[in-house]
């Protein structure tokens, strides 16, 4: 009953503000008012509840400046817990065991922007990351540091700078934190272009890159480990080569190798690129140590970060491993409709159980459905397979949950009001269990 009079109010504001919502001022301004409701952990039983929460969402851009902020309060009216009729969800405003004010508040900061990543010769981005790779990826691969939303929400940092800035085309930088709180996964990777007077030639685009990543704190968000960590690293060199660019086809080649803290060490060969605007593809072929672990700081790296630093500790070096790995995507209806998959395993599929990641195939997929397509609809979603055939045949796995990472978000458009359901179902191995959170949000764009 009280999620329905929620409801009837959310609906009762929305109304009238779509009907205000219909024009542009054109300065670059925007605001939304967001409605909805998540699952969170009470702060004081950790049992999981609904909190509702009514938002809002300023956003300004200034050319290729931007910055958006994150007001967002959530609560309970009439709590079982309490004898008050409101309850604000306290971790969102007080800090509390190791998290300090600088954790609590600059989330509040949604995102700070300049340039964009391969396109501006100097880019920045404060806030929120959701894929953020290094050199070929064989170190940092689309890193995010959004696993915890809607419980919580990370303020980090990407950036780079291209020395074409300077008119001195022989150098450039990018950098990562995922936590500028707590400066913990920092990461970096240094290029040279040493035959850069050559200009867009094929030896002119030629890069030596040297990549370095550390994690000061494995068990910061520790979901099972016992004890203490030590800071860990990895460090790795590349040889890249745009060979072809353009619109119509690229094709870039690579090499890179990488070496753990465990002493594991891991190489990797291929060619990625896009085909007639339409197609992104890529090949490759890998040679990994046993106890290494391509791409340690994926997409899902916060989530099992303490295990996979039990794992490399209590792993020595072993044999080397061949592999192959393959990604193919499409961009349908002028950017309306993409997809993409990524494959990759051992050429020997024969192995035992094992927690070396390298010896199963693994599978990330991702699908997203830009609105326009369908009216008012808007979708997007990742499927993250680890493990496959450790449990059942290939095909079986593949759509087990377990050893996965699922996420879906759906947004529906009427008028200036977007409504949105955002679930995400993650196998938690530490537990043993599914971790599962999900939020539902009604937002006006004004």
């Amino acid at each position: 009953m009280k999620r329905l009079f929620l409801v009837l109010i959310a609906l009762a504001l929305i109304m009238p503000l779509s009907a205000q919502a219909g024009g542009s001022s054109g300065t670059g301004f925007t605001a939304g008012l967001n409605l909805g409701s998540d699952l969170l952990p009470n702060p004081g039983t950790g049992v999981m509840e609904s909190w509702s929460k009514i938002g809002f969402q300023p956003d300004l851009a200034i050319g290729k400046f931007g910055v958006g902020l994150d007001l967002t309060i959530r609560f309970q009216l009439y709590p079982t817990s309490s004898s008050n009729p409101l309850a604000i969800y306290s971790p969102d405003w007080i800090p509390t065991g190791s998290k300090t004010i600088f954790d609590v508040y600059l989330p509040k900061i949604l995102y700070v922007r300049y340039g964009l990543k391969g396109i501006d010769p100097l880019y920045a981005k404060l806030g929120s990351i959701n894929d953020f790779t290094l050199g070929n990826g064989l170190i940092i691969s689309d890193y995010s540091n959004m696993h915890f939303l809607p419980d919580l929400r990370l303020f980090g940092l990407q950036a780079g700078v291209d020395g074409s800035l300077f008119k001195v085309p022989y150098f450039g930088l990018d950098l990562l934190t995922g936590n500028l709180a707590k400066l913990d996964v920092v990461g970096g990777r240094f290029y040279l272009r040493p035959l850069g007077f050559m200009g867009d030639s094929i030896l002119g685009r030629l890069q030596l890159g040297g990549t370095g990543v550390v994690d000061r704190a494995p068990y910061l968000y520790n979901t099972g480990s016992s004890g203490t960590a030590s800071l860990i690293y990895e460090i790795g060199a590349d040889i890249t080569d745009p060979l072809i660019t353009g619109g119509v086809f690229s094709l870039t080649a690579y090499v890179e190798g990488a070496k753990e803290m465990n002493s594991a060490m891991g190489a990797a060969g291929g060619i990625r690129g896009k085909l007639i605007s339409l197609i992104d593809y890529g090949a490759q072929v890998n040679y990994f140590q046993a106890g290494f672990i391509p791409s340690y700081f994926d997409a899902n790296y916060d989530f099992y970060r303490p295990k996979r630093y039990d794992y490399i500790m209590a792993t020595s070096p072993g044999g080397y491993v061949p592999g192959w790995q393959a990604n193919l995507g499409f961009d349908l209806f002028s950017q309306k409709f993409t997809f993409g998959a990524l494959l990759s395993g051992p050429f020997d599929s024969t192995v035992m159980d094992t927690n070396d990641v390298t010896e199963y195939p693994h599978l990330k997929g991702t699908v997203m459905l830009a609105e326009g397509l369908i009216s008012g609809l808007s979708a997007e979603g990742k499927y993250e397979k680890y493990f496959i055939g450790r449990r059942h045949p290939f095909f079986q796995d593949l759509i087990d949950p377990t050893d996965a990472a699922i996420g879906f978000a759906v947004h529906y458009k009427t008028g200036a009001t977007v409504l949105t359901l955002d679930y995400a179902y993650r196998w938690n191995p530490a537990a043993s269990a599914f971790d599962v959170s999900s939020s539902l949000s009604a937002e006006v764009r004004f």
